[in-house]
């Protein structure tokens, strides 16, 4: 069975492609934490994208994600240089707390058995 794409999802993967190049060069010029893009989500009007992020060391994970949001027009300025898209969406950076739940919950069962 064939599976459909709408155009919102085309756009966030597109996005997360994209995003995932610029994070990782503000990452290294303005000696940011260590930051990866896990998943892009973006309106159905597509006027917001909310990016989510994960660090390496789950304590800088504020400072990372205050300084991505700082950045944020830059990045949206450098999207709509590289991207086809009409209006490239507002971007709203969020950490991604599911790697941390999932090493909590690891933790919680490796102490059961």
């Amino acid at each position: 069975m064939h599976k459909s794409f709408n155009r919102s999802d085309r756009v966030s993967a597109e996005l997360r492609r994209e995003i995932a190049l610029l994070v990782h060069a503000a990452v290294r010029e303005h000696a940011l934490p260590s930051v990866s893009v896990s998943d892009v989500e973006v309106t159905r009007d597509l006027d917001v994208a909310t990016v989510f992020v994960t660090t390496l060391i789950g304590d800088q994970s504020a400072q990372a994600v205050a300084a991505l949001n700082a950045l944020a027009k830059e990045f949206r300025r450098e999207l709509s240089h590289t991207m086809k898209l009409r209006r490239v969406p507002e971007l709203r950076f969020r950490y991604d707390d599911s790697v941390d739940k999932g090493e909590r919950i690891e933790q919680l069962l490796r102490e059961q058995s």
